[in-house]
């Protein structure tokens, strides 16, 4: 049976990187009206809206690499 708490961790990271994308977009929508030039050149500034603390959460059995005893 699936755990209902990995689907909520699913949830969570996906609203948050479809919140962190649509921030980013804004963010370099607001950079190329102010500043054409370097527009190019900015740089992404996603705050809080940051997904990278939620990899890995899920290490199930499933996740899990088998150790190569042939080597």
């Amino acid at each position: 049976m699936p755990d209902p708490d990995k689907r909520k961790l699913r949830d969570l990271k996906r609203a948050l990187k479809k919140r962190g994308n649509k921030h980013r977009r804004a963010g370099l929508k607001k950079s190329l009206a102010d500043n054409p030039e370097e527009a190019a050149h900015a740089e992404e500034d996603l705050g809080r809206h940051r997904s990278d603390a939620l990899n890995k959460l899920d290490n199930d059995s499933t996740r899990k690499k088998k150790d190569d005893e042939g080597e």
